[in-house]
């Protein structure tokens, strides 16, 4: 029911297609994040005119509140949030890391303390493929144990073995032949363990695979080092996904390498704190150099909110404290990253991917802030 077709290649650079039962997504593909099932500040509709085709969600934060029976009863996750498009959701796995001061990791799962109100909260294999399989997501995850970097050898084997027999108890448990199930390697920086994990994942077999275990702590020339080994241990006919990754440079480094899909808060969570991502920089809207400013966020950018809204103005709504600054931003921000990604695309098919960077200097530029956005 999923099938992935690549149609070119630049290099090791592709573009394909992904189907599923609620449409085709182009790869390489970025995914809005929809962590509690709704994009910040943006409707469906608003979303859906970005260009986005596919959003994810997160299962441990939707199993916390309304509660996976809940989005169930409600017709499940599309209807739950009035997106017709494909969905992922990620297992709840990445909350092994991102909420490692309020859990406890054992052979058998994961213990929480909630974040909302400390009650007691378990995921485990079986518990994360059985809530997603409720959800109803088009595309799940298998859920894995994913460290922070740096992570001594002896850990990391550890989180490898873990994720490995975790990931068998998924395919074992998963119960919805309309769903996808994708299978995620760990091992950090670690080649060896990398390999070790892929070789596995590939034996147990699954619909797709996931490169997770980066942007937790490593440089940009740690990720740029390693990605290309890592993705040529995944299958050439099955889609490929680098969790978490959003800098435009990071996206471009992995698209080079082979990966065809990516997701990260960025776009909304910058937004909301009046940052604005352009081909040439980023801009800080509440700076005053922007306060009689007529001109759009970025001059030439088809979306809504460039075509309607100077930067005098959205400066004005994040000075006001006015709610529509963050969702003008936000919206703009998810464009550009789906133009970015279309450009992408259109330069594999042409066979010069490399030109990204003289379209979108941004694809070179460091996350850290830089003079040019300094002084946007």
């Amino acid at each position: 029911m999923f099938p992935f077709k690549v149609n070119h290649r630049d290099n090791t650079a592709r573009t394909g297609a992904l189907t599923t039962p609620h449409g085709e997504v182009d790869t390489p593909a970025f995914m809005p994040v929809g962590t509690a099932g709704t994009i910040k500040g943006v409707t469906p509709n608003q979303l859906r005119a970005t260009g986005a085709q596919i959003l994810l969600a997160n299962t441990y934060h939707l199993q916390l509140r309304p509660g996976a029976d809940v989005v169930q009863s409600l017709g499940g996750l599309h209807r739950f949030m009035g997106w017709e498009g494909p969905i992922l959701t990620d297992s709840g796995g990445y909350q092994v890391f991102s909420l490692a001061k309020i859990n406890k990791i054992t052979d058998e799962g994961v213990e929480f303390r909630s974040h909302v109100d400390g009650a007691p909260i378990r995921l485990d294999p079986r518990i994360a493929t059985q809530v997603q399989n409720a959800l109803g997501a088009d595309i799940i995850m298998a859920f894995d144990h994913c460290p922070a970097l740096p992570c001594d050898a002896d850990r990391m084997h550890e989180a490898v073995e873990r994720t490995i027999r975790w990931a068998q108890i998924c395919v074992d448990t998963h119960a919805r032949s309309d769903q996808a199930l994708f299978g995620i390697v760990q091992g950090g920086l670690d080649l060896r363990q990398r390999e070790r994990c892929a070789t596995a994942l590939t034996r147990i077999g699954f619909d797709g695979y996931a490169v997770g275990g980066l942007s937790v702590g490593e440089s940009y020339e740690e990720l740029a080092r390693s990605i290309g080994p890592i993705v040529s241990m995944l299958p050439e006919d099955r889609p490929r996904y680098l969790m978490g990754v959003g800098m435009p440079r990071d996206i471009l480094t992995a698209v080079a390498a082979g990966v065809d899909l990516f997701d990260c808060v960025l776009p909304t969570r910058n937004g909301r704190n009046s940052q604005a991502f352009t081909p040439t920089g980023r801009l800080r809207m509440r700076n005053e150099r922007h306060r009689l400013d007529d001109q759009p966020l970025e001059p030439g950018c088809d979306c809504e909110t460039c075509q309607r809204f100077s930067r005098g103005y959205i400066r004005h709504l994040f000075n006001a404290e006015e709610m529509l600054g963050p969702t003008l931003t936000s919206i703009h921000n998810l464009r550009f990253y789906q133009r970015f990604m279309g450009r992408i695309r259109d330069l594999i098919r042409e066979g010069n991917l490399a030109r990204i960077v003289e379209e979108f200097p941004i694809a070179a530029e460091a996350a850290t802030p830089t003079s040019a956005e300094e002084h946007a």
